[in-house]
């Protein structure tokens, strides 16, 4: 049974294409972290018709998804070299998550002030009394 499910973030812009038929398709790296978080594999993926169009619609790079689909293994020639081609062919396609959120500088200076505003009030529980000792 040819089945693979993987889980990781688009990691190219996406862009919807179509064949000389007029099917609608979407090519792009899935970037998925190895197992015991060492790195990550980047995994030529291909997805089409609706779910090609619904993910360029509302998913975006970094974003989160889950696939289902099936491996694929083409083979081809250059130079009269035989070279072959590993992609997996999404059959569904399960939107996870946003990408991490880079925080907006009005955002860094409010936790800052912030912050700052707790240790001023921590400081004003220390007396400058002299130590009983």
């Amino acid at each position: 049974m040819n089945q693979v499910t993987l889980v990781g973030r688009i990691a190219n812009d996406l862009e919807l294409k179509q064949t000389q038929t007029g099917k609608l398709f979407c090519q792009f790296n899935l970037a998925v972290t190895r197992f015991g978080g060492e790195g990550a594999d980047f995994i030529p993926v291909q997805v089409w018709n609706k779910a090609a169009e619904n993910l360029v619609k509302f998913q975006t790079k970094g974003n989160q998804i889950a696939i289902n689909g099936r491996l694929s293994v083409e083979t081809y020639e250059i130079d009269e070299k035989k070279r072959t081609f590993t992609k997996i062919i999404a059959n569904e396609v399960e939107f996870l998550g946003s990408k991490p959120q880079e925080k907006t500088v009005a955002e860094v200076r409010y936790e800052q002030k912030k912050m700052s505003n707790e240790v001023m009030n921590a400081m004003s529980f220390i007396n400058d009394e002299p130590l009983p000792f």
